[in-house]
């Protein structure tokens, strides 16, 4: 052990997860001092895997040794310049993360080493190791792989903020899900079915797309790139309009959504994949009474944490319980990174891309 623990100061190499915690444990001065990250030195152009340096934890910090993570929309634009907030170049993207409690600061009583965690971390987690402060970790119950769990938090925990906290989605309420086959879309097909017991519309941009989502627990699917969005909505609610909207895509999409609601109707926007940003005309609000509302998902860690907090922990239990099954679309691994952020521009998948860091 001795040797090998020798070898592995030497080389600044990262190891096997169960090795690397054993030779941490024996002796922390020699664990790894450095780790592969993705890494965006300029917008817009390719990002890079470089080796980083680690550094200190502070007392109420987690050293996590990641396993998973996801890849998301925001990560793409972030990297853009396009994104709601804009961290200081360079920097390595992600929001999400499963991976192992490697080290815990002095102040840390929530996790262990060793506890298995799922973590929310701005900018950060597209790395073999990621610092997080602890109150962003949950951990993860027993029966959850680390690749499962590392589709939870952004899209589920989009979905339950949408459906439950802003929607206020009643049990036999129609909700329309624009954008279904994507990995919120499918988490919110999920959620609003199999818990919330409301019946799901799903809209899509193929009938690939459409039929997934159907067998996700969809109650029925409108190709909007072929077929007539208002229309057919109309059709589907014997003229009533739908309950609940929660759309992912923007522009005219969005608006045919709106005008599709029903009395009292909620419209929740959770993001513009469509690329275009609808200027709402707020007369539509007053004709029926309807309410525009929008998810800023993370924002509510600074909010109002004890929401963000209550999504996650649900997430998890929901999963326990077998009441929600994530569906990964595409695993990549850290290298591939690139053509991640490509396959998920370019709308070649339907579900989860995750991001495979061992």
């Amino acid at each position: 052990m001795a040797a090998a623990g020798l070898a592995h100061c030497l080389s600044h190499r990262p190891v096997p997860t169960i090795l690397s915690w054993l030779l941490y444990r024996k002796n922390k001065s020699c664990y790894p001092r450095h780790y592969r990250a993705a890494i965006c030195r300029e917008l817009k152009v390719p990002l890079t895997i470089e080796e980083v340096p680690t550094r200190p934890i502070q007392p109420d910090e987690v050293r996590v040794d990641v396993h998973f993570c996801g890849v998301n929309f925001a990560d793409i634009l972030t990297c853009r310049g396009l994104y709601q907030e804009s961290p200081s170049l360079p920097f390595t993207p992600g929001l999400e993360l499963a991976g192992q409690v490697l080290e815990i600061g002095t102040n840390v009583n929530t996790v262990k080493e060793g506890d298995r965690v799922i973590s929310v971390n701005n900018f950060s987690t597209m790395a073999e190791q990621c610092i997080v402060d602890q109150k962003k970790l949950w951990q993860i119950p027993d029966g959850i792989s680390y690749q499962e769990a590392a589709a939870l938090p952004v899209c589920y925990g989009t979905a339950i903020l949408a459906l439950e906290q802003r929607a206020q989605t009643k049990p036999g309420e129609t909700v329309l899900v624009t954008a279904a086959a994507g990995a919120t879309g499918l988490a919110l097909i999920d959620v609003a079915s199999n818990i919330l017991q409301a019946k799901v519309i799903a809209a899509a941009g193929s009938d690939e797309k459409c039929q997934l989502a159907l067998k996700r627990g969809a109650k029925a699917a409108v190709n909007y790139s072929q077929g007539n969005l208002k229309e057919e909505l109309k059709r589907l609610t014997g003229g009533q309009g739908v309950d609940v909207v929660i759309d992912g895509v923007g522009g005219d999409v969005c608006l045919t959504a709106l005008r599709s609601l029903a009395w009292e109707g909620r419209m929740v926007v959770i993001g513009f994949t469509g690329g275009s940003i609808l200027s709402i005309p707020s007369n539509l609000l007053l004709l029926k009474n309807v309410s525009a509302m929008g998810v800023y998902w993370t924002r509510y860690q600074k909010e109002n944490f004890p929401v963000f907090s209550r999504c996650m922990s649900s997430a998890l239990q929901y999963y326990k319980e077998g009441s929600i099954r994530p569906h990964i679309g595409r695993v990549f691994k850290l290298e591939e990174i690139n053509d991640a952020f490509e396959h998920v521009t370019q709308r070649k998948t339907t579900g989860k891309v995750i991001l495979s860091v061992k």
